[in-house]
């Protein structure tokens, strides 16, 4: 009672009320002593329901102001929502909805301070390998009695780790900029004839350098709409891979069609195949199989992904232990495509 009279709008409402039934009895009584008392009896009733519904009111406001303290502290388990009508009511299920909504926003920055804090251990562990070998390397440089052929290999050794490391720090700030949703891909149509033959270029000579066959089938005019520059990196990603696991003389293919849902493109290869523990953990990020090469950081296949998941695309792995590996490509269609 004493917490109510605190408010200054209830105190005059009080006052008021009591001011009115005061002068109401009073008159009442004048013309008629036996209506005077029914008629203060009525004004107490109500001066008291007023009050009491008041007092209810304060002690849900009291629970919603707990409710909003733990919320501060960090507190997003409890439930206040409920069925009844009213604006306190509205204003329950309102807080509540703001609740979950600052719950998820929680779980989603302490999942990316750990996603963070993971990256980060694992580009120091990347370039931690490097930076040691070069070091080594330099102090051996510094010595002045070393063979001139020595010389010349240790320098070309520590340019092949600068090309890795600019390589490497180049790909995390791609990956960086797709996973903050700054980069943004176009939308034109894309011909995969032409998308195919420019990803492949670059890495015509490593296939000839293993004497690897490229067989390539599809229709002309296949498409799709999206971003062909960032599209040709996730291809080469994925290509590099499959050349990198398939022997010498073997046989990479590359097929690509469209029906009424999606364009897909297939790059197959009949290399060694994934190993069957691998197949779910290849997409992420600086994972690297049991057959993965010595030189390989596990970024290129997590790159891909992220492109072709922004452009409204999945991409999906299949393989088979010594019979080779396909990689499934899709680019959803819109209405409008």
């Amino acid at each position: 009672m004493i917490n109510i009279l605190r408010n200054r709008e209830i105190r005059i409402l009080l006052t008021v009320m009591i001011g009115i039934s005061v002068i109401g009895v009073i008159l009442t009584v004048i013309l008629n002593p036996m209506a005077g008392i029914i008629v203060f009896l009525v004004a107490a009733l109500l001066i008291s329901c007023v009050i009491l519904f008041t007092i209810r009111r304060y002690k849900e406001i009291e629970k919603l102001s707990g409710y909003l303290r733990s919320i501060i502290n960090g507190d997003y388990s409890m439930d206040i929502r409920d069925n009844e009508e009213g604006k306190l009511s509205i204003l329950k299920n309102e807080i509540y909805k703001v609740t979950l909504m600052l719950s998820k926003q929680g779980e989603f920055l302490r999942k990316d301070k750990e996603g963070l804090a993971d990256a980060l251990s694992d580009i120091s562990h990347q370039l931690k390998t490097p930076l040691t070998s070069m070091m080594v390397m330099t102090d051996l440089l510094s010595q002045n009695n070393l063979k001139s052929e020595k010389r010349m290999e240790f320098t070309k050794n520590i340019e092949i780790q600068l090309e890795r490391m600019e390589w490497l720090l180049t790909s995390l700030l791609k990956l960086s900029k797709i996973d903050a949703g700054t980069v943004t891909f176009k939308k034109d149509k894309v011909l995969v004839s032409e998308l195919i033959k420019k990803a492949v270029s670059p890495l015509l000579i490593p296939m000839e350098l293993k004497e690897q066959n490229l067989v390539i089938e599809g229709d002309a005019t296949t498409s799709f709409v999206g971003d062909l520059n960032w599209t040709i990196e996730a291809l080469i990603n994925i290509l590099k891979n499959s050349i990198e696991h398939t022997e010498n003389e073997g046989t990479i293919s590359i097929f690509f069609e469209k029906n009424p849902l999606y364009t897909e493109i297939k790059i197959s290869d009949n290399g060694g195949g994934i190993e069957k523990e691998d197949l779910l953990y290849i997409f992420k990020r600086f994972y690297k199989g049991k057959n993965a090469s010595e030189g390989s950081v596990g970024i290129g296949l997590a790159m891909a992904k992220s492109i072709i998941a922004s452009q409204n695309g999945d991409v999906s792995v299949k393989s088979k232990k010594n019979e080779g590996t396909q990689f499934s490509i899709k680019f959803y269609r819109k209405g409008s495509d």
